[in-house]
């Protein structure tokens, strides 16, 4: 990337279908994480990226291949887990769907104009809440422990964020296609 160019900031995530989205969403505002009215429910596939924005038509190229190389899954969500002491996160595990989605990852990251966080190993996750007091968090991890949710992925999509307000879906992108 070259410095001083443009630069637009994408994530690339698998959405949590509804009823469980708005469920999960609502939970993380419940609990009083602010990133709940921008973020929606999801796995994340690339987390918060800065690329070139004359480079984003050459990523979606990138995308396009990846998505064609996986064939759709299924992902089964059940319980909570934590990233504590590391960092203050609660999430929803992924009992079924992991492999798959760690290879959606590996793939992603490696675009050429894509520089993946690697401050953390890659580990997929619904994040229900974060940066919240230890209460709310143990609260959300008790509520959530008897979560269940399966559903068929299809499809990932590419989101952009323009520095305020939500994420904007930019374009899906199909799996087999």
């Amino acid at each position: 990337m070259v410095h001083g160019a443009p630069t637009t900031r994408i994530g690339v995530a698998i959405d949590i279908p509804e009823p469980w989205g708005s469920a999960l969403t609502r939970r993380r505002a419940e609990a009083g994480d602010p990133q709940a009215a921008y973020t929606p429910a999801h796995v994340t596939l690339l987390g918060p990226t800065e690329v070139a924005t004359e480079a984003l038509p050459a990523v979606e190229k990138h995308l396009e291949a990846v998505a064609a190389g996986q064939q759709p899954f299924t992902i089964n969500l059940r319980g909570t887990g934590t990233f504590r002491p590391i960092t203050e996160v609660v999430f929803v595990t992924l009992a079924v769907g992991i492999s798959e989605c760690e290879l959606l990852a590996e793939a992603i990251a490696a675009a050429a104009d894509v520089n993946r966080d690697a401050r953390f190993p890659y580990h997929p996750h619904v994040t229900v809440a974060q940066d919240v007091p230890a209460d709310a968090l143990d609260a959300v991890f008790e509520d959530l422990a008897g979560f269940s949710a399966k559903f068929h992925v299809t499809a990932f999509t590419l989101f952009s964020h323009g520095g305020e307000g939500p994420w904007r879906p930019r374009r899906d992108f199909p799996l087999g296609a």
